[in-house]
């Protein structure tokens, strides 16, 4: 019983006042996970007030609002999870607390485009992660990226970071961008792929369903031997015939049907320049 209270005392110690700038798909799997870490949202912004107040209704304390005048608020920590294009504009409006902390969840974006809000004390706070509003998270294992103006901003990011998930790393700028970009090859480009693929299925009167066994291995076999070890097709092959007939079968799609050429052609190169 002591043991239960003392870890409720701790919860409640390290608890942070958190504001959410946006109430998009990130915001929202960050303002869950916050509060079940015993965190509070004290503030939820959208320039559309009827977005904050519906956003703030799952929420225990959260008011909304679509005002940038933050001065009076307990916060002590304001996330911002918007648009890339949206980040320098909001920073630059914001009115915020006396030695608040201001962090945006970008990937893509740099530190340096908090630059000219009206505190120091700024960072980034980057979720390695598809979010989608309806789809549940394992937020405990995902890889959130932290950095900072300064040494102590970079550890209460950290801390709060930790509350959340245990892989938690610091990370520049410059190295987030190429995660970011690595992240855009293996989870956009090939879901649009899954996409096309389920089109060619629906064009054939055929169910996607049949695809997900394979779809299934193909990634886990992925990562357990590594990508570029998994690889199979007749690219890999280099088996031409069948990479034409393909290709042909494409016609009345020239633009799928050249995506088909680029990615063959690119597969080809890549594993004979390793013979």
């Amino acid at each position: 019983m002591v043991l239960v209270i003392n870890r409720l005392m701790e919860k409640i110690n390290s608890s942070k006042k958190i504001a959410l700038i946006g109430t998009g798909n990130v915001a929202w799997h960050l303002a869950i996970a916050f509060e079940n870490a015993g965190h509070v949202i004290t503030d939820v912004y959208s320039r559309k007030k009827e977005n904050a107040t519906d956003f703030s209704k799952a929420l225990y304390h959260a008011e909304p609002t679509d005002a940038l005048d933050f001065k009076k608020s307990t916060a002590e920590v304001f996330i911002m999870a918007v648009s890339d294009d949206a980040i320098e504009t909001l920073a630059q409006n914001l009115q915020l607390p006396a030695n608040a902390i201001l962090a945006h969840t970008s990937g893509a974006a740099g530190l340096n485009q908090l630059g000219y809000s009206n505190t120091e004390n700024t960072g980034v706070f980057y979720p390695l992660q598809t979010f989608s509003k309806h789809k549940k998270v394992n937020i405990e294992s995902v890889l959130i990226c932290i950095e900072g103006t300064n040494t102590d901003t970079e550890t209460k990011l950290s801390v709060l970071a930790k509350s959340i998930s245990s892989n938690v790393q610091l990370i520049n700028s410059e190295k987030r961008k190429s995660i970011h970009l690595a992240a855009v090859f293996a989870c956009n480009f090939a879901n649009h792929m899954f996409t096309l693929s389920k089109e060619l299925m629906n064009h054939q009167g055929l169910d996607f369903e049949l695809l997900k066994p394979l779809i299934a291995e193909t990634l886990n076999k992925s990562l357990e031997v590594g990508p570029d070890n998994a690889q199979t097709g007749p690219a890999k092959r280099n088996d031409l015939e069948t990479l034409d007939k393909q290709h042909k079968a494409l016609n009345n799609d020239p633009e799928v049907a050249e995506l088909y050429r680029l990615i063959s052609q690119h597969i080809i190169n890549y594993y004979s320049e390793g013979e």
